[in-house]
């Protein structure tokens, strides 16, 4: 390849630098392959790693991806080099850890593609003694948060949902339920709806992914036992509990438990859910849309999502939570598998790592869940279609649970996405956190920063005007004033107009002058250190001084 083909291959392979990939104009590996820490080749494996792996690229120029090349390798071949990084980073796996090299045939410039593995379960990734993570583009010290989600990680060496319950039998399977399985089947593999009718019962549940050469499992019994044989999974539970709530209250005015089989109770939870017509009137229409309260695949998929992940060995209970023409709650035990919400949406692809994948390859079957992935995806952008609030996730203390909202609460915020149809679905997120003032990542606040989305100062971020003022709301227009700052003139003129007016101000009169109008967004130690910033920057301007605790014009 030319040095412009290795360019635009680069380009295509590694677009853009993230937690993924990393592009660095390293052009002497003697000193960078393993030197200061933080900064060296060893350090970016080892946060790449952390992550969920990727790439670096070396022998590349930052940003634009011009080809610098490799001058000096020092004493370091491919498999030296290799040797080196593997020894030096504590825990990283050999086994698919690569170093690619290109040469190009014009200039002779060489570049490195370092193919990185991500680490192994509650295995950090460690250099100089250190485990480093990426935040967007940005090498740090790992965080809290990252090490214990890391040390915190399943090791799934079992498939509970592929076990075999030897005392079991096709009788003990639900005719209804074997059914319906069968014209799911079809439904999702038209291809083979001609043969599937010579097949037996007993080599479709194979077929479908059921059964194991016969034998019943435990996703047999979950999705079509009879509920007379909810006794051959004991210990464990599979159960699905739905209860109906006021919209302020925690008492339930209604509840009903369904048992297996699963396939059938997901009709008859769906059936109870008071999924009444609603009256959107759209930011941008005089007239309403008419539609039910909630979209049937924002029922189905987190129900659904929730049979395939639950850890059936917690014993609990599988909860749907209605709350009266506002709000449903998914909830089930069992740590979240993917690092977030925002990666999954991102890679919209289905996960290579499940609790119980036999359970979920026969879902997929009998179509109860999506084959491509993209379900959560989907989920959000259902929700942003409506204006309605984005699914809540909350993935605290090993439980994944799940908020899906009926209505438009924040009707400002629908005026927003309305009169900005440019928004992607990654946009709509991030801006969701800014006006739910939820923590952004050092990524998220680039691009914002980038798109002009946001204005303010970490982590003080709020609404910029460009996402404002196509919205003619007045109290967006309003809270966005107040947000923001005015020119640090604006409030120095204040200061010397009210001294000019009374000789003299203290300190206190000064706060009280200028207190209640500076952005909404700072805290009262901020605004305090702000007007002595003020004050200071006036005093050293020579404008005004200090005398017999109060402020005065220099001059006076």
């Amino acid at each position: 390849m030319t040095e412009q083909e290795i360019k635009e291959y680069v380009c295509t392979r590694f677009p853009k630098e993230d937690e993924a990939n990393e592009w660095k104009d390293y052009s002497n590996l003697k000193n960078t392959l393993c030197g200061h820490d933080g900064d060296d080749v060893v350090s970016y494996v080892s946060a790449i790693s952390n992550m969920n792996g990727g790439n670096l690229v070396i022998g590349v120029e930052d940003k634009t991806l011009n080809i610098i090349g490799i001058k000096s390798f020092g004493s370091y071949t491919l498999e030296s080099a290799k040797y080196k990084v593997v020894n030096s980073c504590k825990n990283l796996s050999s086994e698919k850890f690569e170093i690619e090299e290109l040469k190009s045939s014009d200039s002779g410039k060489i570049i490195w593609i370092i193919t990185i593995p991500k680490h192994s379960p509650r295995l950090p990734v460690y250099a100089h003694n250190r485990s480093w993570q990426r935040i967007g583009d940005s090498l740090v010290e790992m965080r809290q948060e990252r090490l214990i989600s890391i040390l915190n990680e399943p090791i799934i060496t079992e498939d509970w949902s592929a076990t075999i319950v030897p005392q079991a039998t096709i009788e003990d399977l639900d005719a209804n339920a074997i059914e319906k399985a069968r014209r799911e089947y079809a439904k999702r593999n038209p291809h083979k709806a001609e043969e599937l009718q010579a097949w037996d019962n007993a080599k479709f549940l194979d077929k479908a992914k059921l059964t194991i050469r016969g034998k019943i499992t435990y996703t047999s019994l979950i999705l079509l036992g009879r509920e007379e044989s909810e006794f051959l999974l004991n210990p464990f539970v599979a159960k699905i509990r739905w209860s109906l709530r006021n919209a302020n209250s925690v008492e339930n005015k209604d509840y009903e438990i369904f048992s297996i089989p699963f396939l059938l109770s997901v009709d008859k939870l769906y059936n109870k859910i008071r999924n009444v017509k609603y009256r959107l009137v759209r930011p941008e229409s005089l007239f309403p849309d008419e539609m039910l309260r909630y979209d049937m695949f924002n029922i189905r998929e987190p129900l659904n999502n929730a049979i395939a992940h639950q850890d059936y060995t917690k014993c609990a209970r599988i909860e749907v939570v209605e709350y009266e023409d506002d709000r449903l709650i998914f909830q089930n035990h069992g740590h979240f598998l993917p690092q977030s919400i925002e990666d999954v949406i991102k890679k919209d692809c289905p996960e290579s790592i499940y609790r119980n994948p036999f359970l979920v390859e026969a879902m997929r079957n009998l179509n109860m869940i999506e084959t491509e992935g993209g379900g959560i995806k989907k989920m959000f952008q259902k929700q942003s279609i409506r204006y309605f609030p984005l699914p809540e996730y909350n993935l605290d203390n090993n439980i994944v649970r799940v908020e899906i909202i009926g209505k438009v609460i924040d009707e400002d915020f629908a005026k927003l996405l309305a009169k900005n149809k440019n928004l992607t679905l990654n946009d709509i997120m991030m801006l969701d956190k800014v006006q739910k003032k939820k923590k952004l990542s050092d990524y998220e606040i680039d691009y914002l920063r980038k798109m002009h989305f946001i204005e303010g100062r970490k982590p003080n971020f709020y609404l910029s005007n460009n996402i404002v003022n196509p919205t003619n709301s007045p109290r967006l227009k309003a809270e966005y004033i107040r947000n923001r700052n005015f020119d640090d003139e604006h409030y120095k003129k204040m200061i010397i107009d009210y001294i000019i007016e009374y000789k003299s101000a203290t300190k206190k009169e000064i706060s009280n002058l200028i207190m209640d109008k500076l952005s909404v967004i700072l805290s009262e130690k901020q605004k305090k250190s702000k007007i002595q910033n003020l004050l200071s920057a006036l005093r050293i301007e020579g404008k005004i001084i200090f005398e017999n605790g109060s402020w005065k014009l220099k001059d006076i």
